[in-house]
């Protein structure tokens, strides 16, 4: 009896140390370290389906690192100055909006302008812009995005009324696209032309 009862406590032994061993265990994973960190980077590796949701954004101008950040999607402007290391000492960067979020492939530029008779970035190469006013008639979506209380439902239907109505033939007409009243309108007005 002895005998077996030594058998059973040994067999119990070892199930219950093979049970421990075979536990789960959670090992330590570091951070990701690379384009969904936000760091600068000099070349952009090729996009993966694991890494599709990457925003790649061109930062420009006086910021500390200039170049390619790679952002998670969502990010905002502030993201994209934070990434590259933030605006030089003494650049005033109150004419971006930083809330914005970033559209993959954009260029920020921080207290620089384009070189005289560069076309801001618009459709087939025409100017968004005429002067620091939005023209209505050639903004993309990213363009009238950076006007204040303009999201991106607004900015397209502000793009479906320029369609339907064959473009805008005066700043007047914005007051007929749906969810621009007469404060937004006021807001508006001295901010876009045609």
């Amino acid at each position: 009896m002895r005998a077996l009862a030594a058998v059973a406590v040994a067999v119990i032994l070892i199930a219950a140390f093979l049970a421990w061993r075979s536990r789960p265990r959670v090992d330590p994973v570091p951070p990701p370290l690379g384009p969904a960190s936000g760091e600068v980077t000099d070349a952009v590796a090729p996009v993966s389906t694991s890494s599709a949701q990457i925003v790649v954004v061109a930062v420009g101008g006086k910021v500390r690192k200039p170049g390619l950040v790679n952002l998670a999607p969502g990010a905002r402007v502030a993201d994209a100055l934070q990434a590259a290391g933030g605006a030089q000492p003494g650049v005033d960067v109150a004419p971006l909006n930083l809330a914005r979020k970033v559209i993959d492939g954009e260029l920020i530029m921080v207290g620089a302008s384009l070189p005289p008779g560069a076309p801001a970035p618009g459709p087939a190469g025409a100017p968004a812009t005429a002067g620091g006013l939005v023209n209505l008639n050639t903004a993309t979506l990213a363009d009238l995005d950076t006007l204040p209380g303009v999201g991106q439902v607004l900015a397209q239907r502000i793009l479906d009324a320029r369609d339907a109505q064959g473009g805008f033939k005066a700043v007047t007409d914005l007051q007929k696209v749906d969810g621009i009243g007469t404060a937004r309108y006021e807001q508006l007005k001295d901010l876009v032309t045609v």
